[in-house]
């Protein structure tokens, strides 16, 4: 085989993958967007999905910023070196991290340093399967890290949040797909996608749930239980009323896959792989002889460019706002309120929030935006950083020291996607804070929005997680918490779980 040309067609897969959304994904998420109600949230916040899309694949750039553990499934002829296919990946790993189509994500699990490259044990995720054919199939999934969050495993039977006793029979199952939507809220990027696996062990189970997100989202499954329970599901979970980035609205649920595997009498594991609506998987045929790619998957049906299309109309109360700010500006807003932010902001994730625990920050932070972000960046010849990806982070992870932090230091918004928890509205209604839900994966929109990057502290923890001092201009999000006690995110939750509740009889006997 010809190694240098594998490594360029897996370069090519991984770039493709990252940067350009499969035509079935294309389709369901405009499905999604003519079915929502004009002039909401959910409405505006597909406009800037699809705006996001069509910028990435024209500037060849992430379509997220969090490009994810990358994992390949690979399958070759009996004969084919496997060792030097592993290693090709890994170069073309490298090579796609300095050009920017991927973030560096691998990370030691002991010391926490980053290794700058995606590689390190165990990354990137390679499973090889041998085949009768003669030709190599490899299939790629950057999965992020918020939507992998909100995979979930459940032991049969098992007493479900609003649906009661989940048996070990197809019912249970129902309940259980339906729990894990639920539970996803907008903290995965909704309007997502699943893949379900049934039966095996803990960990066969979790590679079954992921193996079904490569199917296509039109396809129909082959078992005629199956291709019922996953119709169901999708019906059923758009009516939760969770949403696009659970703000509310017709559009919670994509696309539902459920495989099945046999188990032992003791153990009924049901395992959901939650995909964001940034739902990036391909595949490639490659010829073992050159190492060319010979066919694309996902090619059937019309790719949907979302160009010149009429846009929501903006919201008639846009608040603009500039840092540094001050409590009595930030005690005005309400939940539902939108913002445009021009000036400075700081980005901050889990190595800087435990961090700033006890230490001092590097930079004045009062009245000052904290952006949970950890963007793609690229230095050009001269030294200068470029964002070439900067969307959201979920941050519910930050809920152990975000109120102690905005106390601490004086901050006055935090800007992430998914909202936060009790401790964190209870120190924004003392302190005088807000909490503005950004769109997930939406990180061409936003890195359009970033105008320089003016400096940067704690390198040391790695780029995704270093405070990059960036200037913006017409940053929008919406406020979801705000500083008098009130919750979108808590509000929605509890309206879906008595949505829920109404699916608690047994529907599949």
């Amino acid at each position: 085989m010809q190694m240098r040309q594998l490594e360029k067609s897996i370069y090519e897969l991984i770039t493709e993958t990252s940067t350009n959304l499969p035509k079935d994904v294309r389709r369901a998420i405009q499905k999604a967007k003519a079915a929502e109600n004009e002039g909401t949230r959910a409405a505006m916040s597909l406009d800037t999905i699809t705006n996001n899309i069509q910028m990435a694949d024209e500037n060849i750039s992430p379509i997220c910023q969090d490009t994810g553990l990358p994992t390949f499934k690979v399958k070759t002829p009996v004969g084919v070196n496997q060792l030097e296919i592993k290693e090709a990946i890994k170069r073309a790993i490298v090579a796609a991290t300095k050009d920017a189509k991927l973030r560096p994500n691998s990370v030691d699990s002991i010391t926490g340093k980053n290794s700058g490259d995606n590689l390190g044990e165990g990354v990137p995720v390679v499973k090889f399967e041998q085949w009768e054919k003669d030709y190599i199939e490899m299939k790629l999934i950057l999965k992020g890290g918020g939507c992998e969050n909100k995979n979930i495993q459940y032991s049969l039977p098992t007493e479900l949040e609003g649906l009661g006793r989940a048996g070990r029979d197809l019912d249970g199952i129902r309940k259980c797909i339906l729990h894990s939507v639920y539970q996803a809220q907008g903290q995965g990027c909704s309007a997502g996608f699943i893949g379900v696996g049934i039966g095996g062990d803990r960990s066969s189970g979790y590679d079954l749930a992921k193996e079904q997100l490569f199917r296509s989202v039109d396809d129909i499954n082959p078992n005629e239980d199956l291709a019922k329970l996953e119709a169901y599901i999708v019906e059923k979970a758009n009516t939760l009323g969770i949403g696009t980035m659970g703000f509310g609205g017709e559009a919670t649920l994509l696309g539902c896959k459920i495989g099945v595997m046999h188990r032992i009498p003791a153990s009924f594991y049901v395992s959901v792989a939650y995909n964001c609506w940034a739902y990036r998987r391909m595949a490639i045929n490659i010829d073992p002889s050159t190492g060319d790619i010979t066919e694309w998957h996902y090619q059937d049906g019309e790719k949907i460019e979302f160009k010149d299309e009429a846009q929501n109309e903006t919201p008639k109360r846009v608040v603009e706002l500039s840092a540094p700010i001050t409590e009595e500006q930030i005690r005005s807003l309400q939940v539902g309120d939108v913002v445009s932010i021009t000036g400075r902001m700081y980005t901050g994730r889990d190595a800087i929030h435990h961090h700033l625990m006890s230490h001092d920050a590097p930079v004045d932070l009062d009245g000052h935006i904290i952006y949970h972000c950890g963007p793609v960046m690229q230095k050009d010849e001269a030294g200068k950083w470029h964002v070439r990806a900067a969307g959201p982070t979920t941050s519910i992870r930050e809920e152990p020291y975000q109120g102690d932090i905005m106390k601490k230091f004086g901050i006055r918004a935090v800007i992430g996607k998914g909202g936060m928890g009790p401790k964190t509205l209870a120190a924004l209604h003392e302190h005088g804070g807000v909490y503005l839900n950004a769109i997930g994966g939406a990180a061409q929109y936003y890195a359009d929005c970033i105008k320089d990057v003016e400096g940067v502290d704690l390198m040391e923890f790695g780029i995704p997680e270093a405070m990059w001092h960036l200037r913006v201009e017409n940053f929008t999000a919406v406020v979801t918490m705000d500083s008098h006690g009130n919750s979108l995110h808590a509000d929605v939750d509890k309206s879906s779980l008595e949505k829920l509740a109404l699916y608690k009889e047994p529907v599949f006997a």
